[in-house]
């Protein structure tokens, strides 16, 4: 069992003092009587207890240390090629933060198609279609039954206002064909 001060734990670790008090108050840090850490131990538990899923973090500040204390020391020899950088790959925590915005986006989706905010598509398009034809189907329909009304008629006024009220009842009564369709397709999405 060895045993160092936290402030010497903290130098071997590479780490920042307030980091290995955080670590103490964490219950991370496996402690003597006198204060004093227990190497083999404390090494035992943070290895169990550290998440997997951060150890791009820790191999990006382990670097960042690596260059702060020994890099920044060395003096490259001028015969000596230059070396070419590494591509790191694959960076998990980018995957990670995309994959969690559209998470997030489908997410506040379903929100406001369950709150009647959102509709689907499909359904609106279908209902949009179906008001069209049923406008244009009512409307071609006029002629037949207005034609001989209208030869009858001589005065301009008398046929404006019968067209009036021709058209005036077509589109009311599409209104209420196309507010019920919609309606239908809206509680089927």
């Amino acid at each position: 069992m060895t045993v160092i001060s936290k402030s010497e734990f903290a130098a071997r670790r590479g780490w920042a003092k307030s980091y290995v008090s955080k670590l103490a108050k964490q219950d991370r840090l496996v402690l003597t009587a006198d204060g004093k850490v227990d190497l083999e131990a404390t090494e035992a538990l943070l290895a169990e207890s550290t998440d997997p899923s951060k150890a791009a973090v820790t191999a990006r500040h382990e670097e960042a240390r690596v260059d702060r204390d020994v890099r920044s020391q060395l003096q490259p020899i001028a015969e000596t090629p230059a070396v070419p950088a590494t591509s790191k790959g694959p960076d998990f925590q980018k995957a990670r933060a995309h994959r969690e915005y559209y998470l997030a986006q489908l997410a506040e989706a379903e929100f406001h198609k369950v709150q009647g905010n959102l509709v689907e598509r499909v359904a609106v398009e279908q209902a949009a279609y179906t008001a069209g034809r049923t406008v244009r189907d009512l409307m071609f329909g006029l002629s037949p039954q207005l034609a001989p009304e209208l030869a009858a008629m001589s005065d301009p006024w008398q046929i404006e206002k019968h067209l009036t009220g021709a058209f005036r009842r077509v589109f009311e009564d599409a209104g209420r064909m196309i507010t019920a369709d919609l309606e239908q397709a809206m509680t089927q999405s």
